[in-house]
């Protein structure tokens, strides 16, 4: 799915009044009572994220680790640096510093 951020394509819409697809469809009084209380519990504001940051077995803290390996080739040493992918620990979920508004929400903000 492009602009991968978006809950469209997983059949979550997070401000509208079903909960998703996977729910019989309501007549129009209960439809409206469900998307007028999901609206009511719904913010429009993200206030954490997956941090792209991982941890190494040092405790380091980083977006990408690089092991510096030397090549032997012609009898010329040279220093190549090597990608690791093993044994690194995803930072997790972090807290913003400041909210952020949700990229599905379904309202203009600002109309120039």
């Amino acid at each position: 799915m492009m602009g991968g951020s978006g809950s469209k394509g997983k059949g979550y819409w997070p401000f509208s009044g079903s909960g998703g697809g996977d729910e019989p469809a309501k007549d129009g009084q209960e439809q409206s009572l469900a998307r007028v209380r999901s609206i009511r519990n719904t913010t429009p504001f993200v206030f954490t994220r997956r941090s792209s940051l991982y941890f190494d077995e040092d405790g380091d803290l980083a977006h990408e680790f690089y092991e510096e390996t030397v090549v032997t080739k012609n009898g010329r040493k040279k220093a190549k640096l090597k990608r690791i992918h093993k044994n690194l620990i995803p930072q997790g979920i972090i807290k913003l510093d400041h909210p952020c508004i949700h990229v599905d929400f379904p309202v203009v903000i600002c109309e120039v």
